[in-house]
């Protein structure tokens, strides 16, 4: 019977349907792999359902011939090196869609968390400092009304977007690689502009642009230099499109109002210099946490994994032009 490997643990009845089909290895202390104890337990197994994020790469590729389907529990796919998985005729698939509303409604939540410095004075109550009321008192930034921008207006940007426009009356522009065509612009009311406007008039702005070698580090300092000292920045696309230090040292020195990070650089290790700000609301990588998004990000995954080693079609190949070899 073919092999398939698990990395982390997932829903049981998950793992119960691929056991229908294959041989199931599973990762049952659900502990984190090493590259070289993922390349160790790939050995003869013909297709991985990747659950955290784990590196596919060509070195790997290459030490495991046998591999044929690599399966992505994620919308994001920066961890796989596609072309080298089509150049060895290996199909590789994400999981697109079934995220995108969930997704949204965190990276809104979020914003808001962070505009309203939300967390900061949780922390400030639970430490007992709340003694008395003052005009002042964490006073934050107005959603409503204000000018949201958009780096990336994928699926989930759109999103969003739509929340901003239609539930808050915010004026929305935005940046991408190619301008949405009009008749998705229109009901939003969205705006296509250069990324230095972007930066510049953003009250508040999301990133959710894919990481690639392109968007490595597309906020920096000198972009976090222009935008507006009142401006919050909000990221729930992928570490690395933020420099992380260039961050805390600008929410450090009150450049930008707040920031609100659900992504890092080498999560889930996290710069220690955001730890010492008060300014940042942090979170786990949980954008796609609710339990029905997650089973139905899991069951994606497996019907790519079952398609791709049964002579089926998958449902979100990456690189499709390997089914017809």
């Amino acid at each position: 019977m073919t092999s398939v490997l698990v990395t982390r643990e997932i829903f049981p009845e998950t793992i119960e349907r691929l056991r229908r089909h294959f041989e199931v290895t599973t990762n049952e202390g659900d502990v984190s792999y090493s590259p070289a104890e993922l390349s160790a337990r790939l050995e003869g197994h013909a297709g991985v359902l990747v659950a955290s994020g784990e590196r596919i790469d060509a070195a790997l590729l290459e030490a495991h011939p046998q591999l044929k389907a690599v399966c992505n529990m994620a919308v994001g796919y920066n961890n796989i090196d596609v072309p080298a998985c089509t150049a060895r005729g290996v199909l590789a698939s994400n999981t697109p869609d079934v995220l995108t509303e969930t997704t949204a409604d965190f990276g809104f939540a979020l914003m808001m968390a962070t505009a309203r410095r939300i967390a900061e004075s949780e922390h400030y109550l639970r430490a007992g400092q709340w003694t008395r009321w003052s005009y002042d008192l964490f006073t934050g930034t107005d959603v409503h009304g204000a000018t949201l921008g958009i780096l990336g207006m994928g699926r989930i940007g759109q999103g969003i977007a739509r929340r901003g426009a239609l539930g808050f009356g915010m004026k929305v522009i935005y940046h991408n690689r190619s301008r949405l065509p009009a008749e998705q612009e229109a009901p939003i009311g969205a705006e296509y502009v250069s990324k230095e406007v972007l930066l510049r008039e953003a009250d508040h702005l999301v990133l959710v642009l894919p990481y690639s070698a392109s968007s490595h580090h597309a906020i920096g300092a000198a972009e976090l230099a222009q935008m507006k000292p009142t401006a919050t920045l909000t990221n729930i696309a992928r570490g690395g499109i933020v420099d992380d230090a260039a961050l805390a040292r600008a929410l450090r020195d009150r450049r930008i109002a707040a920031a609100g990070l659900d992504v890092f650089e080498g999560e889930p290790s996290v710069h220690p210099d955001l730890l010492t700000v008060p300014n940042v609301v942090l979170t786990p990588h949980i954008a796609s946490a609710t339990t029905r998004t997650r089973r139905a990000m899991a069951d994606l995954a497996a019907d790519n994994l079952i398609a791709a080693l049964t002579g089926g079609t998958p449902p979100t190949p990456l690189n499709p032009e390997v089914l017809q070899r």
